[in-house]
């Protein structure tokens, strides 16, 4: 199943929205929509987009002020973003420290266009791991380093935790880990 589908799942189910009337949102009938929730079919771009919209982490309610505070204030380089869209919701000034931009320029940013080689094939992974439903929590795992000047990327021990936000939607909690 794609993580569209699963999130389009977890999206209703958080807010207690019946299938037909999702579908009737993203102008499908209910029997396309379940496909897409399953994974027999992919979203089409139109879709994703929208669903996109819906369930982008946005970190801005009072709720939510003590995790960035603590992610903001840790002395160890870590950052969080909105575990679908991988925009940056918040990082430490640790992380920022090994980055050339700042938190004015990255904030609202999505960082995948920064993954390593390896990034993109753990979380190509996460799905047969369990982790749009509710499985795994924490993943661990080995990264080379990119080649960007803006957001770099050492080798070493990366470590993904999901966290659900205040509003049901989910976030990412990476750490890493330097080589040797």
């Amino acid at each position: 199943m794609n993580e569209y589908g699963r999130a389009l799942r977890r999206w209703r189910r958080l807010r207690s929205v019946k299938q037909s009337h999702a579908a009737e949102l993203f102008g499908v009938t209910q029997a396309t929509l379940s496909r897409w929730e399953r994974g027999h079919h992919r979203l089409p771009d139109a879709a994703a987009r929208k669903l996109s919209h819906l369930l982008v982490a946005p970190l801005d309610s009072a709720a939510d002020a003590g995790l960035r505070r603590l992610v903001e204030s840790s002395t160890l380089p870590v950052h969080l973003i909105c575990d679908l869209s991988h925009r940056l919701l918040a990082a430490s000034p640790a992380r920022f420290a090994e980055w050339t931009a700042g938190a004015a320029e990255l904030r609202g940013v999505s960082l995948w266009g920064f993954a390593t080689d390896e990034i993109r094939s753990a979380e190509a992974r996460l799905g047969d791991l369990g982790w749009y439903d509710d499985g795994a929590v924490r993943v661990s795992f080995w990264t080379g380093a990119n080649d960007s000047p803006i957001v770099h990327i050492d080798p070493g021990i990366l470590v993904w935790e999901r966290l659900q936000l205040a509003d049901g939607t989910l976030a990412r909690l990476v750490t890493s880990t330097p080589a040797g």
